[in-house]
């Protein structure tokens, strides 16, 4: 038997852009800063939860199964059940799925779903011959011994490698996210000028949401140790311009790509959490759900064009409900990279893709921009890997309600060639 799903309430952080060192917060301190306000104000006990689900990618050393920590240190009592779930950029995503499904299939009731990542925290690695030199000296006996090993050192052992480069870059492929988008700006024709004024209309849409108060009640400020609080998306550039994009330099493909730092998502740490409830929860505890959580999808793809991911998982999403472009109110697409999201858009109005990969008799047809990533996006306001699903689908459901709309997908392409999507309709 399924049952309705409904997303009751949500909070995340804001995100705060990397700046070349570690930032204030590891992804547990994250999700706990925005996890606090948000119990807080809810009319139930924090251990009224059956389950904690948290996605998180980069899993710093002091905080393994990060679900677990954040459920103890949020005072959620040590019989809390918490496990993290990792699918790259849908991790996120992953952890409402995982309890839309529980909670439909009538195993729980109530679950707190998240995603937590700081990406300026992640690790330096050494190299795999560095590697084999220190075990190598951790082997040796003997002064001799010793002594030849230190004879073998070269000076690049002791220079290492950013984790997050390597993590970013496709191991069967050997494509960096980047270059990846490249690709699809090849295949579709998006030329430089057209990403850079997508990536400008991100952090204009994003810089009137936070004028406005659109972002009220979704992002939580968030106070480091030494006292600052963080009270907004820090990465968001106002007077951004195509003029001023135009001046950078590609940054995968020299000197003709059209993938630049302007027109990419931030890297960047933040967490999000979402309450995912079932009717019985909703009407037991007083609770006024924002949206339902109507169905979900995910596809595979070859990873060399992973940014069609979100094609690949919305398509047949909006078919198996038999939702035409023109029925889906609102669209929510991480912005990877301009020349991913308009690729998308492009695939979608494409007739022979539609027909040759998507099996439809025509092309899915245009979304229409004034539907789609209403206040900005990851270009504006970062992509914190592990947290972005949930991001994209708490947003979704606020601005469903905000605006008076019915229905809205929330999707994302996903590194490994992955993409997922999630279906909502209005309370």
């Amino acid at each position: 038997m399924s049952r309705p799903v409904y997303l009751v309430d949500g909070a995340r952080t804001p995100f705060l852009k990397a700046r070349g060192k570690p930032g204030p917060f590891t992804p547990v301190d994250l999700a706990v800063q925005c996890g606090r306000p948000l119990l807080m104000r809810q009319p139930f006990e924090r251990t009224a939860f059956d389950l904690v689900i948290l996605g998180c990618v980069n899993v710093i050393q002091d905080e393994m199964n990060p679900a677990r920590v954040a459920a103890l240190r949020l005072g959620m009592g040590d019989k809390q059940v918490a496990f993290t779930v990792q699918i790259n950029c849908g991790s996120g995503m992953q952890s409402i799925d995982t309890a839309f499904r529980y909670i439909r299939d009538g195993s729980h009731e109530m679950i707190l779903a998240g995603g937590a990542e700081a990406l300026s925290q992640a690790p330096l690695v050494y190299r795999q011959e560095a590697v084999e030199w220190f075990g190598g000296m951790a082997r040796a006996r003997s002064p001799l011994d010793k002594a030849q090993k230190m004879a073998e050192v070269r000076p690049d052992f002791f220079s290492p490698v950013i984790g997050l480069e390597r993590g970013l870059t496709d191991p069967i492929t050997a494509l960096n996210m980047g270059q990846t988008a490249e690709v699809l700006a090849h295949r579709f024709n998006i030329d430089r000028q057209t990403a850079d004024a997508y990536a400008v209309s991100s952090h204009k849409r994003l810089a009137a949401a936070q004028d406005e108060g659109r972002l009220d009640g979704e992002v939580l400020p968030a106070f480091d140790r030494d006292g600052n609080a963080h009270a907004k998306d820090d990465g968001v550039r106002p007077d951004s311009s195509i003029e001023k994009l135009a001046k950078l330099e590609p940054a995968f493909e020299r000197p003709y790509g059209k993938v630049t730092p302007g027109n990419s998502s931030q890297i960047t740490d933040g967490a999000s959490w979402v309450i995912v409830a079932s009717e019985k929860a909703v009407e037991l505890h007083g609770l006024t759900p924002i949206a339902r959580i109507v169905d979900s999808e995910w596809a595979a793809l070859d990873p060399s064009i992973m940014g069609l991911g979100p094609v690949l998982a919305s398509t047949p999403l909006a078919q198996r409900h038999q939702l035409e472009v023109g029925d889906i109110d609102l669209w929510e697409i991480n912005e990877a990279f301009a020349a991913q999201v308009l690729s998308c858009l492009a695939a979608w109005q494409d007739e022979d893709f539609c027909r040759d990969v998507l099996g439809y008799d025509q092309a899915f047809g245009r979304i229409d921009r004034d539907r789609l990533n209403v206040d900005g996006g990851a270009i504006s306001l970062g992509h914190p890997v592990g947290t972005s699903g949930n991001r994209i689908v708490l947003h979704l459901a606020n601005a469903l309600k905000a605006r008076g709309a019915r229905r809205g997908i929330a999707t994302e392409c996903i590194g490994g060639g992955l993409g997922g999507a999630m279906l909502l309709e209005a309370a």
